[in-house]
């Protein structure tokens, strides 16, 4: 995790200070930045030498969630983590973050410990990512505690009891098991599922999450509520 580079883009100096004190505690370099503007000229000239992003969501400028809806069209930065800061605490203002591309969140005031375990885990995830990427083929197995799953044979078990998915169900839990850790907003899961003419909402999602937990039995607080939101799954295995 060393020799990572983090963007800091906050306007109130005390904050960003503390931030970049945090994260260098963890062995990462970091450079803040007060202006959206100035962000996104020095983000294009970096050739693509950032490792992480922490964007404030209200910023003088381009705002956090325009920063981030260009991060993900750039080509260098679109796989890049990104972390939102936000003192807007409204369900829909964070799902406007995550919805353009924002890997998670943290809202003001906050945690010191809770940022820094973020900021780890979005690093861990990237270079997971990044070897998966790197390999000649897309992982086709995934396990988190005792849920398993197939990909080519379209199975999952529980505890090596197969169990008996819907397709919008598999894809679901597909989509979670790809994404450990990660708050996955339901306009988001919508398009991991929605497939033909027959239009999925977000409201669709709701009930299919709860006949994929009740098919999951022992195991149907893996996928957790974020209320408002979304769902993410736990990161640990």
């Amino acid at each position: 995790m060393q020799n990572k580079n983090v963007l800091i883009v906050e306007d109130e100096k005390d904050i960003a200070e503390i931030v970049s004190l945090s994260i260098q505690g963890l062995g990462l370099r970091t450079n803040v930045i007060e202006d959206g503007n100035l962000a996104l000229d020095h983000i294009q000239d970096s050739d693509g030498k950032i490792d992480l992003f922490i964007l404030d969501r209200m910023l003088p400028g381009q705002s956090g969630v325009e920063i981030c809806r260009f991060l993900r069209k750039f080509k260098p930065t679109r796989n890049v983590p990104i972390l939102m800061l936000t003192a807007m605490t409204k369900p829909e203002d964070i799902v406007e973050g995550l919805d353009a591309g924002a890997d998670d969140y943290v809202t003001k005031p906050f945690d010191v410990n809770v940022l820094t375990a973020r900021v780890k885990a979005l690093l861990r995830r990237a270079v997971s990512t990044e070897a998966s990427t790197e390999s000649t083929t897309r992982p086709t197995h995934y396990q988190i505690k005792g849920i398993k799953i197939d990909v080519d044979q379209h199975k999952a078990w529980c505890d090596d009891q197969e169990i008996e998915l819907t397709v919008s169900e598999f894809k679901l839990l597909l989509a979670f098991m790809q994404n450990p850790g990660k708050v996955l907003t339901r306009n988001q899961l919508v398009e991991f599922i929605q497939d033909g003419p027959i239009a999925v909402t977000d409201r669709t999602i709701d009930t299919h999450v709860f006949g994929l937990r009740k098919k999951l039995g022992q195991y149907s607080s893996v996928v957790e509520t974020i209320r408002g939101i979304g769902y993410r799954v736990s990161a640990k295995e």
